[in-house]
């Protein structure tokens, strides 16, 4: 899991839009916050401090990360 997610971190700072991260924003309590995929049920959570500055602040399933 640690390759993929590093694999996907990579694409982000490439592209953080590409298609294969499914980057969108949360709502709720995580209403600052967006996820993209690492797999089909591993997310990466982050927020933006700067216009191309992020904080990676969870990652983990869907169950996980919004219960």
């Amino acid at each position: 899991m640690q390759k993929k997610a590093l694999e996907r971190i990579k694409l982000f700072r490439e592209d953080p839009f590409n298609v294969l991260l499914n980057n969108h924003a949360l709502m709720g309590e995580h209403k600052d916050k967006r996820s993209f995929n690492v797999t089909g049920d591993c997310r990466i959570m982050f927020y933006y401090v700067k216009e191309n500055a992020v904080v990676f602040s969870d990652i983990g399933t869907h169950p996980e990360l919004y219960k």
